[in-house]
């Protein structure tokens, strides 16, 4: 056998073995930061579930949305008569609104907003609702809801339809402060279905980690059997 020829079954050999190191160490690499990613998000889902049921507190003099996101806090005062309806959509109830409104904190000059929860679309006009008490109490999580982007559109003021809970703009639009409690309970009619926020994270990242460990795995039989028919093929060249 000539130099030329050894030098290709060699080349035909190597080929496999560096694809294959190469291409397990990527998916094993890959496979390793889900299984980190998956621990960050079970912490971070744990750290949610223990915020959704705490005690509830005062509400802090200068809330900070990062330091105070979901905290669950009670306030007693009373509801405006002023609302601005966000569209939105809940199963089984289908297409609606979010009916978010001025809350007069008792003992306070503050007013914050405070999302009551949703509403059918038939039952967006406030005649059909009927009127009750609106003094008392609100318990609720603290929510800076991030909807509303450089494509929402802007709202339809005519019938009172907002695209997205833009905190800052229904704030202005109602003269509170930029504080949005997202109610678990108040006193207004019932005909509003309370909708505070739940756990709605993601977290696939255990899937994600058995996919890549498992192409890790079929890279690695494939790469074996590629180096094992050139190095079969070699020998047929280089007995």
């Amino acid at each position: 056998m000539n130099k030329q020829k050894a030098g290709q079954w060699r080349r035909g050999v190597i080929a496999p073995i560096v694809l294959g190191v190469v291409g397990v160490s990527i998916l094993l690499f890959l496979g390793a930061w889900q299984v980190q990613r998956l621990a960050w998000k079970e912490d971070l889902i744990a750290k949610i579930e223990a915020r959704l049921a705490a005690d509830p507190v005062s509400l802090p003099a200068s809330p900070d949305a990062e330091r105070d996101r979901l905290l669950r806090v009670t306030v007693t005062g009373e509801i405006g008569t002023e609302e601005v309806h966000a569209l939105s959509s809940v199963k089984p109830h289908g297409p609606g609104f979010r009916v978010i409104a001025p809350f007069q904190i008792e003992d306070a000059s503050r007013k914050v907003l405070v999302d009551l929860g949703f509403v059918p679309e038939r039952l967006k006009d406030r005649s059909s609702r009927p009127e009750t008490a609106n003094k008392g109490d609100v318990l609720g999580l603290l929510l800076w809801p991030q909807e509303a982007d450089s494509f929402t559109p802007d709202p339809d003021l005519g019938r009172n339809i907002w695209f997205a809970r833009d905190v800052e703009a229904m704030a202005k639009a109602l003269g509170t402060d930029p504080v949005l409690i997202v109610a678990e309970q108040h006193p207004k009619d019932s005909v509003i279905l309370p909708r505070p926020p739940g756990i709605d994270v993601p977290n696939r990242h255990l899937e994600y980690a058995l996919t890549w460990f498992g192409l890790a795995v079929v890279w690695t039989v494939m790469s074996i059997v590629w180096a094992r028919s050139e190095l079969k093929r070699a020998k047929q060249i280089c007995p």
